[in-house]
């Protein structure tokens, strides 16, 4: 039997956790936001104001939807302002230490029955719940990029988390108005599993000279009718974060067919990560992105 869930903690106030933030606040629950910069969650609050005004411009909400969105969401600074939540969704970087460690100080202040669920996009949701006191009460919970525009959220069991566990994460999907798709737990799950392969086949296209940054992102858009192209979505999504997926599908599979291509690593090397930098398989520092390659 599902529970019901009212308050929901997010932790990490980057792209994915403002954009969940967002959604839950948009859907009437109560939302306590954490990161471990407090200036970070600031920031975030004025892009979540920013993308409601936006989606108020389109008459998808009213002001007074945004407005009351924005006061539903608490900014809190330490783990134990989330004692008193439902659940709460771990949203930093792809890392599966740094995961570990939230978990680790996150669990001893919450409610025995309080939910937890990691976004993250290719680690193993078993694993992790492992490194928590409540495997049974752990899921994964991955929420596409941008989490307010895309329709599809994975939902990941581990190999001890019950079904309540995971009736109450299918509920509050259906709640947010979003498509769950289930997966099994194995290495980047599904979406990630087809679509980081196919952008890293599309790295080693630019690194074995077969075409331009330009020449295979229209190559993709106009000849697989991709609305963006592999370049352009890796600069979007983060080469950083392509780069981790990658790897956890190298190691976990041990097929070499997902061996990350060295300019992948080398771009990440050099501090070129995309849109979130700048720079990446285009720059972004001038009035239109410009291909680096």
């Amino acid at each position: 039997m599902a529970t019901e869930i009212g308050r929901i903690g997010v932790i990490g106030a980057g792209q994915m956790g403002s954009g969940i933030a967002h959604v839950c606040a948009l859907a009437g629950l109560d939302v306590s936001f954490n990161d471990i910069d407090q200036n970070r969650i600031a920031a975030a609050i004025e892009r979540i104001d920013h993308n409601i005004k936006r989606q108020v411009g389109k008459g998808a909400v009213t002001d007074a939807d945004r407005a009351a969105a924005l006061a539903r969401i608490h900014p809190v600074s330490s783990y134990a302002d989330l004692a008193d939540c439902d659940l709460v969704i771990e949203a930093a970087t792809e890392d599966e230490q740094i995961k570990r460690k939230i978990f680790s100080e996150l669990c001893p202040t919450l409610k025995p029955e309080t939910m937890v669920a990691t976004n993250t996009s290719s680690i193993s949701i078993t694993r992790l719940a492992a490194s928590t006191d409540r495997p049974e009460r752990f899921i994964g919970i991955h929420f596409m990029n941008p989490v307010p525009v895309m329709q599809l959220v994975e939902l990941i069991r581990g190999i001890a988390t019950e079904d309540e566990t995971f009736d109450s994460a299918r509920a509050l999907i259906d709640r947010l108005g979003k498509t769950v798709a289930v997966s099994e737990d194995f290495p980047a799950f599904m979406v990630n599993r087809i679509l980081l392969p196919m952008i890293n086949e599309a790295i080693y296209t630019l690194y074995e000279g077969v075409g331009s940054v330009d020449a295979i992102d229209t190559a993709m858009k106009l000849g697989a009718n991709h609305p963006m192209g592999p370049l352009q979505l890796a600069d979007f999504i983060g080469l950083d974060t392509c780069l981790s997926i990658m790897q956890v599908l190298y190691e976990g599979l041990a097929d070499s067919k997902y061996r990350p291509c060295p300019l992948l690593v080398k771009y990440v090397e050099a501090g070129w990560l995309g849109r979130k930098t700048q720079r990446g398989f285009y720059d972004y520092r001038g009035a239109e992105p410009v291909p680096t390659r």
